[in-house]
């Protein structure tokens, strides 16, 4: 249960006071994590709701009222509530963390429990609940998931205030709780109390005492019929030699009607207190896996719980009342089983006075012809019943089978069966579509003819569109996806001219896609515009510079101001910033300066001047300099030079013919 997951919120601090340091599990309402509250430097289970509940203002609402009310309960079997809020999107509870496991997790690992363990968790689980009912806080959602066991001992319940405002707020309240422990009245809506807690009870003491839950079916609304209009049966019937006082006390809190159930917890806690009293240690250590005929489902072996958790009824548990045999003390009476007496005479002296005594005259033959009619008339009456329930509407007939078939595939098998049947379309990830995923009342169930049978078709899997994560980042992007309950696929990066760096680009499937839940997004990461390396234009014309640079992706722009160069060619590019190699983005600017050639400049004549200072003089002008000697150029003066008197351009070589 403690594993890392990967998920966005771990490591973020919510509420500027949790830093969350794992997720625990993800249930129907809520996501639950281990965190650190940074103020108080100790771990918290923080349960954030999923966004559906946090966005709705009206749960919002219930949910901060319950959860005061919560947080206003202490008792050593309760879950406490520390703290409230949200923070953003992010509506969250902060409560008591247990490290540890819980009740269903136990029951996966041992199986069915003896009587001695299963009373002594149940025990402390309605401890809780009284102290919460007297409070005036109905939990609602009692199951095993929601009984925490401590490695220190601690047995808890979680979760007050949170199924409460759930099923007060949401009109689906047979999704949100476990349909499995939900009392009959909360299956009609008709209102429930403190009683309905205590059928959820009993129902989770029949599946500690024999590994299963009593009603079980394809789908919740079959399960959720038969709270409705079944029983529950003894824990006995499956395993035998159980104690005739366990299969009261089960049968008892989980009464269908809320007046046949114990009037409050402390009641209950009576009955358990005298039944673990008055059991012999070989009934209260019987286990489910040590009988010869209970079926074999899961786990042959029952773990032996801390003394901790055992011991929990306290000194009723160490000490036995011995009965001494006499034939005139007669067995002795449970409050519960006084209570029923009390309730079957009421109704017998009721239905005593309903019914008239009739007493015959003697003689007359009228008043024996009028009772020979009444005689006749419930013969007919009779008759009619028996062939209404024996042939007619009222027959009884099983329900087919008709699990992934076509309706047009079923319906000879109601025909068959005499049985007429409705049809409800309903999503279903597991089920093709068009295919009956299952039918109310389920297959296999007896029922009367005119009662008919409603079949669920499949729509296929219930699809959700999906956001458009583009332009957010990829923490954000990440968690968006966690809160629609779809997957994170593959992530890469590219570059983009759109996207901003860190900024989701682009996602696969497309924004608006039609998508079930745990569907995988791959998302692609901007690292933001290309680089562009810029080429080297230097020397090339203006018109094969431009064009270069814009094939680049960049935008060229030419200097007004235009320079000599006595290497670059009138016309050509001179120079350019920035320079070839510098690295930039699509669309950045290139300064290209063109040549207006070499410089020209007016060479002076120095015909007669000694060479040597003509020549220091024309290359200090920036020309060449080429001496040509004649006869040995015995006196070093200038004879002739060329050019001379005329603009030639910057560093042109000037001839100096030298006698």
């Amino acid at each position: 249960m403690n594993g890392k997951l990967s998920d966005a919120l771990v490591g973020s601090l919510v509420g500027g006071r949790y830093r969350v340091e794992s997720r625990l599990a993800i249930g129907g309402m809520a996501t639950v994590y281990v965190a650190s509250d940074t103020n108080l430097e100790r771990e918290v289970a923080l349960k954030v709701l999923h966004p559906h509940l946090s966005q709705d203002p009206s749960f919002a609402e219930r949910l901060e009222h319950e959860a005061k009310a919560a947080a206003r309960l202490s008792h050593p079997h309760v879950v406490s509530v520390l703290d409230r809020g949200h923070d953003g999107d992010v509506f969250f509870l902060v409560m008591e963390y247990v490290p540890g496991r819980n009740l269903r997790q136990l029951l996966n690992d041992s199986g069915p429990l003896a009587p001695k363990q299963a009373l002594a968790l149940i025990y402390a689980v309605v401890e809780g609940l009284a102290a919460a009912h007297a409070a005036g806080l109905v939990h609602r959602d009692i199951k095993p998931e929601n009984v925490l066991l401590g490695d220190s001992g601690q047995i808890k319940v979680a979760d007050f205030g949170l199924a409460r405002a759930a099923t007060a707020s949401t009109s689906t309240g047979l999704t949100l709780g476990t349909v499995a422990y939900i009392a009959p009245e909360l299956v009609q809506r008709t209102g429930g109390d403190a009683r309905s807690d205590l059928y959820s009870v009993g129902i989770m003491l029949y599946e500690l005492l024999t590994g299963r839950q009593p009603f079980r079916g394809d789908l919740p609304d079959q399960i959720a019929y038969q709270h409705l209009t079944a029983d529950v049966p003894p824990p006995s019937a499956l395993v035998p030699g159980l104690s005739p006082e366990l299969d009261e006390l089960v049968q008892w809190a989980a009464a269908r009607d809320p007046e046949d159930r114990p009037v409050d917890a402390e009641a209950l806690l009576g009955e358990i207190r005298h039944i673990r009293t008055h059991l012999s240690d070989a009934q209260l250590d019987l286990r489910a896996d040590s009988t010869e005929h209970l079926p074999q489902a899961g786990s042959a072996r029952t773990d032996v719980l801390p003394a901790a958790r055992t011991e929990v009824i306290g000194a009723v548990s160490a000490h036995h009342t011995t009965v001494m045999p006499h034939a005139a003390v007669p067995a002795p009476v449970t409050p519960r089983q006084s209570r029923k007496r009390e309730r079957d005479a009421a109704r017998a002296a009721a239905a005593t006075a309903a019914t008239p005594t009739k007493t015959l005259a003697p003689g007359g033959r009228r008043r024996g012809v009028v009772w020979a009619l009444i005689v006749i008339v419930l013969a007919l009456v009779a008759a009619l019943a028996g062939w209404f329930f024996g042939v007619g509407p009222g027959a009884a007939a099983t329900v087919p089978s008709v699990k992934e078939l076509t309706v047009a595939q079923a319906t000879p098998l109601f025909e068959r069966a005499g049985l007429a049947f409705s049809t409800q379309d309903v999503f279903d990830d597991g089920v093709a579509a068009g295919l009956i995923v299952g039918s109310t009342p389920p297959g296999g169930t007896e029922i009367r003819r005119f009662q008919g049978v409603s079949l669920l078709v499949s729509k296929g899997p219930q699809l959700f569109p999906l956001e458009d994560l583009r332009a957010r980042s990829l923490d954000e992007a990440k968690a968006s996806i966690a809160r629609a309950q779809m997957a994170l696929g593959a992530v890469t990066e590219a570059y983009s001219e759109t996207a901003a760096a860190g900024t989701v680009s682009a996602q696969d499937p497309g924004p608006g896609t039609p998508l079930r839940r745990g569907a995988a997004i791959a998302l692609t990461v901007s690292k933001g515009p290309q680089p562009i390396p810029v080429p080297q234009v230097v020397g090339k014309s203006q018109s094969e510079a431009l064009a270069a640079l814009r094939a680049a992706g960049l935008d060229p722009v030419v200097s007004a101001d235009e320079v000599n160069d006595r290497n670059i060619p009138k016309g050509a590019v001179a120079g350019q910033s920035p320079s070839a190699g510098t690295a930039l983005t699509k669309g950045g600017k290139v300064t290209l300066t063109i040549s207006k050639g070499p410089k020209l400049i007016r060479v002076p004549n120095y015909v007669g001047k000694q060479a040597d200072q003509a020549a220091d003089a024309l290359r200090k002008l920036g020309f060449d300099v080429r001496i040509e000697k004649v006869l040995g150029g015995f006196f070093g003066t200038v004879r002739a030079q060329d050019p001379v008197d005329a603009d030639v351009p910057d560093g042109s070589t000037v001839t100096l013919t030298v006698v």
